[in-house]
């Protein structure tokens, strides 16, 4: 049991690790695509703790980034958000029950899987930066630097840039420190900074009481909503969802914990994740993922075993329960530039996984996934790179 769950700081620590790729997403298509708060953040809070129960080992909970990102640009209604999460939960389902993905498993070279974390990696260090320097989508609709403090600069230097320059600072400091785990320390202090600072937000504003969520928020979605969803939603993230949450989450979970992940297998994470939609459709939330970026950042900051998965879980669950719609008003005392700084560092570990490959050919076919991934997206590189991969099995070709 000891092994299977811990519930110290390091595993504290750990859990919130990944809150740089997960909060963002999920507070912007609560306040942009008017998704429910409760729904959303409560469904989260339950994939983390069923899944770490299940699996035995940390866990990582992501939101789906293709649809969520169009979703935010485009800023569409939640009718087709969640028509989405319905069609990607039949469609792991069915992969997942049949065996479809062990095939697909079968014929997707290493380096494929590398090179899809490596451009994951590097996704996760670009997006980093652009919280920390004020720039990303999310900022930008905002029109701020720091969308929920009080003023945006000290000087003429953006606060964002300050805040992330001390938290990087700390982080590298505290990054093995287990008396003081970086990834708690930096959040804490996020948290403070964010109150200090002035944040825009009202705790005040709703009552600490007992809320359920509401079944079907938004009623069933229409057959219009199905049909969007599939062409514009869905189609565009199967490739990554196979690539990163599938695929390269499995032969990280592996890597990272060996024996121990004996139940992370390709059928079940689509299983897991399939579940994960239907539960998170019912409630009014996003669709939702494991990922190869997610555990990376758990992992870096300290989670070892499932007693990380319920921790999150709790707060995100009990939260939501608590504070009902008003639970986005707690995360939004977290400065932008803290969430840029986990994820800085959770890409550059899972960048590192490119290094145990050990032919020139493989290295190229990582690193052209990556550089199609920085051009067009990550769906592309990796449909790509599956195609490079067995061309360069071709002896007579060379690179």
């Amino acid at each position: 049991m000891s092994e299977r769950y811990k519930f110290d700081r390091m595993e504290l620590a750990g859990s919130l690790g990944d809150l740089g790729t997960l909060l963002p997403i999920a507070i912007a298509m609560v306040l942009i695509n008017g998704l429910n708060p409760l729904g959303l953040f409560l469904s989260i809070g339950v994939f983390y703790i069923a899944s770490g129960i299940y699996f035995g080992i940390t866990v990582p909970v992501q939101p789906m980034k293709v649809i969520g990102a169009y979703a935010i640009a485009t800023s569409l209604d939640a009718g087709q958000i969640q028509a989405s999460a319905l069609l990607m939960g039949a469609f792991l389902l069915i992969v997942g029950a049949t065996g479809a993905i062990d095939t697909i498993r079968k014929f997707t070279p290493l380096s494929v899987i590398r090179g899809v974390q490596l451009s994951t990696g590097a996704l996760l260090m670009s997006g980093g930066i652009k919280f920390i320097i004020g720039t990303s989508k999310y900022q930008e609709l905002q029109n701020a630097i720091e969308p929920y403090l009080a003023f945006q600069f000290i000087g003429p230097v953006p606060i964002s840039l300050v805040i992330g320059g001390l938290a990087a600072v700390f982080t590298l400091l505290l990054l093995d420190n287990k008396k003081f785990p970086a990834g708690l320390m930096v959040v804490l202090g996020g948290f403070v900074l964010g109150m200090a600072l002035g944040a825009r937000t009202d705790l005040g504003s709703g009552s600490i009481g007992f809320n359920l969520p509401e079944i079907f928020p938004f009623g069933f979605p229409g057959r219009v909503d199905f049909t969007f969803a599939l062409l514009v939603l869905v189609l565009p993230q199967l490739p990554m969802t196979l690539g990163n949450a599938v695929l390269a989450y499995t032969d990280l979970s592996k890597e990272y914990f060996q024996d121990k992940s004996s139940k992370v297998t390709n059928r079940n994470v689509c299983v897991s994740m399939a579940l994960a939609n239907f539960f998170s459709f019912c409630l009014g939330g996003m669709p939702l993922c494991h990922g190869a970026g997610g555990l990376a950042a758990h992992y870096r900051f300290g989670a070892r075993t499932a007693g990380s998965n319920i921790m999150i879980g709790l707060i995100f669950g009990v939260l939501a329960i608590l504070l009902g719609s008003s639970v986005i008003d707690v995360f939004n005392l977290l400065p932008m530039s803290i969430l840029g700084v986990l994820l800085v560092f959770a890409g550059s570990q899972l960048t590192l996984t490119v290094m145990d490959l050990k032919l020139r050919k493989d290295y190229f076919v990582a690193t052209l996934i990556l550089g199609i991934t920085l051009a067009s997206n990550l769906a592309a590189g990796f449909i790509a790179g599956m195609v490079i991969a067995w061309l360069l099995r071709w002896e007579k070709l060379t690179v």
